[in-house]
Order: C-alpha cells, then structure tokens, then sequence
C-alpha cells in the first residue's frame, strides 16, 4: 500500500486492484471505496469531490451519501422466493422479510411487492427521484390502472425506504405522492339468497369459513388465524396480535354460531394418508393446513352464482368458453383472467349494515367488527336505495302527522 495523503482523505492502491482506491472520514468513521480510475490525477479529483461532500454533510448543507447507500438497489430483480440469496439486502427483500417477521406477509401485499420488485428492478435507491416516482405513476395511468392499485404498490415502495432510513442503511427517501381515491369505496352487500348461493359453489373447507365471516364482520385473516385454545366455553377471542387493528377482541357463540361451532369440532379430527387421527389446532383449516389464497375458489363460486364474472385484463371486455376476449380478441388462460365481481371482505359490510339496522347499538357492534374508529364503521355502514325510501317515508309520515296536529288546533 502506497498511501498519498491529501488533507482529510488519502489515495492508495490496493493489492489485486487495478484501480486506486481512496479513503476519507466522516464524524470518526473511515470510509474506503475505488475511485474507478487508474491516473493519478483523476484518482485525486474524485476524493475532493467526496470530501466536498463530507463538508456539505458536517455543515447540514446535505446528507452525505457514502458507497454502501450507493450500491444498495430498490430490487434485485427476482420475483421467485426460491431464487433469491437469503443475505440479498436490496430494499424489497428487507421489506419482505421485515413483513413475514411480523405476520404482515398476505397474499394481497406479497402480490404488490411482486410488481415493486418488477417496476423497480436493479435501480440504485438513492438514485430514484421524486419526478421519477411521478413519471411511473403517470405510465400506470396510462395503461388503465386504477389509483387504488397504484397507491397499493408506490404504499409499498414508500414503505421500503422508510424501513431503510429507520435501520440507517439510507438518510432520505424520495417524496412519493398518494392519489386520491375518493369515490372508489367499495358498496357490495350481500343479501340471505345471494350469500347461499356464494357458500353453495365454495368448496368444503372454505364454507364455514366463509359463513363465520358473514355473521360476524371478521376479517379473512382473522379468522384464519382463530385456532381451538382461542375459545373458551361460548366466546371466541381473537389474539391481539392476530387483529388488524392490534386489539384483542371476542365473539360470543350463540344463534347459527353455535351450529356451525358444532360442525367445526366434527372436522377437527384429519385423517392423513399412512398417518393416524390428528386434531387440527385451527378451527378453519384445509385438511389440517392453514387456510391459504383462495381466491380462485371464490371467483369461481361468485361467478356461479351470478355475483361475479371474468373479464380481460387487458380491456375489460367479456371473454367465451374458450377465454377468449370478444373485444380485441386476445386469448388468455383462466387464471391469467381478471375476476370483476363481489368479494370476500363484502362480508364484513354486510354484517355491519346488519347489524346497525336490527339494532344492535354501534359501539357493541363495533366491538364485534373490530372497528377502532367511527370514521371506519361509518364507511362500511353506507345507505342504499332502501334506507332512502325508508327515510323518504319516515319524513313523509312525520310531515302528515304535524299537519294534523296543527289543523287539529285551528279547529279548537
């Protein structure tokens, strides 16, 4: 090593490198990378132009920004799990294992990280700019998607960032808009005919389950983590850390609960294959496993029952027998398809709307849903035509029944 010092940095070659390497400090901590460069005077700019940014960085003028931010990456660029290097530190693979370590890997996110780690693949993190952000939302757009689903990926990206900054492998993040998604509140709503004909067509494993979910509010992942030692007697309690909200919560077993309990402790015995009788230790299970993705049981029960149907994803347009589109006439295979129709979480609507019109005071009612704010529940408790005319005929009769009170007192 052939140190040439230069103020506060030094250039230096280095054994097996046939580039000269430099070396500088920031608040005590030394920092060596290649300067890419095998002249000398070249070598030379480039630690000035890194003590300069040293300087900026001690007098608050900016961030220093040294070669380890630099070489991190937004994604590596590997979509299979299976692929990827356990020690990868790109910010994708962090989030991912930042959200499996905290029970937050669902299908719906792990399926947006999917797109973040495609539409940001092999970009440098620190090289990503707030118009750069802006520029890919604009092409998102342009291809037809919806704010929803773009914010759900560019929620992720933001998320990333900050997990780096918090675990100090980054000091800024670029500022990533959020659109607006005012009017894209879902309303479906399910009646008694039309949820019978949904649970009807889903296969065996998923029909209580599903019926849980329309009497009680409770989300998909919720009640899919409700294992046997959560119930105690006639209540159910779902584990704070299970709960969305992060708040513990029970549901009392009465009414069509008590029946369906019934048929839950007569599937918990499974039978496998060259192995004896277990009992299961969740209370919805799929032959002794978690319930898992299923939405391609549920497109397909909804569309059965006339709830739900399979477009281009691509056009929107209907497709035939042989999914095909009738539109740009694209040919798609069935799971390639884009279900447009009711959905899971309609349950959970469906049940606080239920339950505010028979009655049932809000705060018992969101005690059960798991609502944390009014704001919340007021949004699941959306009027339809039917409470209009409701409340159209509710004013009409308080109108007649002034009117008649005043003509009754100009009489006497």
């Amino acid at each position: 090593m052939n140190p040439k010092t230069r103020g506060a940095g030094r250039i230096f070659s280095r054994k097996g490198s046939a580039f000269l390497w430099c070396a500088y400090y920031l608040r005590g901590k030394e920092y060596r990378e290649s300067t890419q460069e095998t002249d000398p005077n070249k070598a030379e700019k480039y630690l000035k132009h890194r003590l300069k940014e040293v300087g900026a960085d001690q007098i608050g003028a900016k961030p220093f920004v040294g070669p380890q931010q630099e070489r991190l990456k937004i994604s590596c660029g590997i979509t299979a799990e299976d692929q990827r290097k356990p020690d990868c530190d790109c910010l994708c693979c962090a989030l991912d294992r930042d959200y499996r370590l905290r029970g937050k890997a669902s299908p719906e996110n792990l399926s947006n990280m999917k797109r973040v780690r495609t539409d940001f693949a092999l970009l440098r993190a620190t090289g990503l700019t707030s118009e750069q952000v802006d520029c890919y939302i604009e092409q998102r757009q342009a291809e037809g998607a919806a704010p929803a689903s773009i914010n759900r990926v560019t929620q992720l990206l933001g998320q990333a960032f900050k997990l780096a900054i918090k675990h100090r492998r980054l000091t800024a993040a670029p500022y990533i808009r959020h659109l607006s998604e005012a009017g894209n509140v879902r309303q479906g709503f399910f009646s008694q005919a039309e949820f019978r004909a949904v649970v009807d067509n889903l296969p065996d494993y998923l029909k209580d389950f599903a019926r849980f979910a329309y009497c009680t509010g409770m989300r998909k992942g919720e009640i899919a983590s409700l294992r046997w030692e959560d119930v105690e007697g006639d209540v159910i309690r779902l584990r704070a850390e299970n709960a969305k909200n992060g708040k513990a919560r029970s549901v009392a077993v009465v009414g069509e609960l008590e029946v369906l309990m019934e048929r839950r402790r007569a599937a918990r015995r499974v039978k496998k294959d060259n192995f004896p009788v277990m009992l299961s230790a969740l209370l919805f299970h799929r032959d002794g496993e978690p319930v898992g993705d299923f939405r391609k049981a549920w497109a397909t029960a909804s569309c059965m029952a006339g709830l739900g149907k399979l477009v281009c994803p691509k056009c929107n347009g209907a497709v035939d027998a042989d999914y095909k589109c009738t539109q740009c006439s694209r040919e798609w295979t069935r799971d390639e398809l884009k279900y447009v129709g009711r959905i899971f979480h309609d349950f959970r609507r469906t049940a606080v709307r239920d339950m505010v019109r028979a009655g049932v005071p809000e705060t018992v009612a969101m005690s059960i849903s798991g609502h944390k704010t009014r704001s919340m529940f007021d949004r699941y408790n959306i009027a339809n035509e039917r409470d209009q005319r409701e409340a159209l005929r509710a004013t009409q009769i308080y109108r007649q029944e002034q009117a008649a009170q005043q003509q009754s007192a100009r009489v006497n």
